[in-house]
């Protein structure tokens, strides 16, 4: 039967006896009623003992400790202290809402805990009437106290960390992968809306983010004059051939004319499509600079947007690091893999990975094979860029370099090397730069003589018992 209740509050540690409490009956309407009632809760439990936070980090290191299952000391003392003892002579049972911190108080302290639906209907009687069964608060003080540990305790929960900030490649390669294709049908959109203009303009510029900067640069095609042509040509990359023949045709254009307000709105909606392509341009080098900072040896071996769309797939490089190489051979072929067991098929040989250019360059009858071998080596890659102290390249270069000599052997039966022999080549090479770094750093470190240590009394006692043991020795 429950003794006594154990609540953790953001405030501090209580301690309740339990005097009487219906467990059979604890679901009954009449029971639940007077849990709501502080007058008739009152007389169910009795304050023990209450053990207040010294301060908000002392209260947020309790609270981390409490969520881990960890019986720390300031708990440990409390209970220590009113229970210990009364366990002794009487059986004691304590009432725990987190169940494995009861298993850490049982293993340390040999106390029997309870995490029963009846020990957690007494627990949240005590905290609906915290405020009047602790003594020494005011109202409002265990809201605030709430407030103030939930802000701390969530915001080390979701700590940034530069070495792992892979949530942002994440964001980053979905919002490129959207606008790959804002850009495209918006730039499509462009052709044919200033393609009724100037028709011919569109067989000349077959680059969209061209098009629509020079088609803001136009304007009505009537305006195209010589005066045009010099910074026309910079547009279309220096091309003057290109530019004089986009002059010749709008001389001769058999396009609709175009009102004023059409091209304006025009011009507005070509701003906007270079605006966006300009925008992923900066974004892919954003995700390029993320991918190598956090992912190396992945970004070396199979590229920034394929690395990043597999990290996504997975949800964390912790997760894909975690996955088999069979998995992330056919991760993004869900669909097909689910159809192909249903149906008793054929599996798929490639998901995401299928756009790397090792795939491509593989015979028909070799890309299955390569692609579990590409696989094999993404799934090593994440796992040294996740769990490696010092990320680096070198290791997704190595790894690069075995996918090349592979395509090379299924072409011409050359023997490649082995991995073994490959990751050792890396580690010798980075312990080279590591020494050869300390050496550099020792060189440049100024030298300084250490004064000649003065003997002690033990150590003039020592040589002098060693010249007398050889004294002895000699004669």
């Amino acid at each position: 039967m429950l003794t006594h209740a154990l609540f953790e509050s953001a405030s501090g540690y209580a301690i309740f006896e339990v005097k009487q409490h219906e467990e059979i009956g604890a679901k009954t309407k009449h029971v639940q009623e007077s849990i709501q009632d502080l007058h008739k809760f009152g007389k169910m439990v009795q304050l023990k003992s209450f053990a207040p936070f010294k301060s908000a980090a002392h209260a947020l290191e309790n609270a981390n400790d409490v969520s881990e299952g960890v019986l720390n000391d300031h708990l440990k003392a409390l209970l220590e202290l009113n229970l210990a003892k009364s366990a002794k002579k009487s059986p004691i049972v304590l009432g725990i809402s987190e169940k494995n911190l009861a298993g850490s108080i049982s293993s340390a302290l040999e106390i029997q805990c309870d995490t029963s639906e009846t020990a957690l209907e007494i627990i949240r009687g005590i905290r609906l009437h915290a405020e009047k069964l602790l003594k020494g608060l005011q109202e409002g003080d265990v809201m605030k106290a709430q407030l103030g540990l939930g802000h701390s305790y969530s915001r080390a929960k979701v700590k940034f960390n530069v070495n792992r900030s892979d949530n942002m490649i994440i964001q980053a390669i979905a919002l490129l992968d959207q606008l790959d294709k804002d850009v495209n049908t918006f730039s499509m959109r462009v052709r044919e809306w200033y393609g009724w203009h100037f028709p011919e303009f569109g067989r000349i510029v077959t680059d969209n983010y061209q098009y629509a900067k020079a088609a803001r640069f136009i304007g009505p095609k009537t305006e195209m004059d010589e005066s045009k042509l010099e910074e026309l040509a910079e547009i279309l990359d220096g091309d003057e051939t290109k530019a004089r023949n986009v002059l010749d045709a709008a001389r001769t254009s058999m396009g609709t004319d175009l009102s004023e307000l059409d091209a304006i709105n025009i011009s507005n909606f070509a701003q906007r499509v270079v605006g966006l392509a300009e925008y992923r341009k900066s974004l892919t080098a954003y995700l390029a600079d993320k991918m190598n900072m956090v992912a190396p040896s992945l970004t070396s071996l199979i590229g920034e947007r394929i690395g990043a769309r597999l990290i996504s797939h997975a949800g964390s490089l912790t997760n894909l690091s975690k996955y088999p190489a069979s998995t992330v051979q056919i991760l993004g072929a869900e669909k097909a893999l689910f159809r192909a067991l249903k149906t008793k098929g054929n599996t798929p040989k490639y998901g995401l990975i299928y756009h790397s250019s090792f795939i491509s360059r593989a015979g028909p009858k070799h890309k299955g094979r390569i692609s579990r071998f590409l696989a094999n080596k993404c799934s090593i890659a994440s796992r040294i860029d996740c769990f490696s102290d010092a990320p680096t390249t070198k290791f997704g270069e190595a790894l690069r370099n075995q996918v090349e000599e592979r395509l090379t052997f299924f072409e011409n039966g050359t023997a490649p090397s082995k991995n073994v022999d490959a990751m050792k080549k890396v580690i010798d090479s980075l312990a080279m730069d590591l020494d050869d770094e300390t050496y550099n750093n020792e060189s440049a470190a100024p030298e300084v003589e250490a004064p000649p240590a003065k003997a002690g009394k033990k150590e003039k006692k020592r040589k002098v018992q060693d010249m007398e043991v050889g004294h002895i020795s000699r004669s």
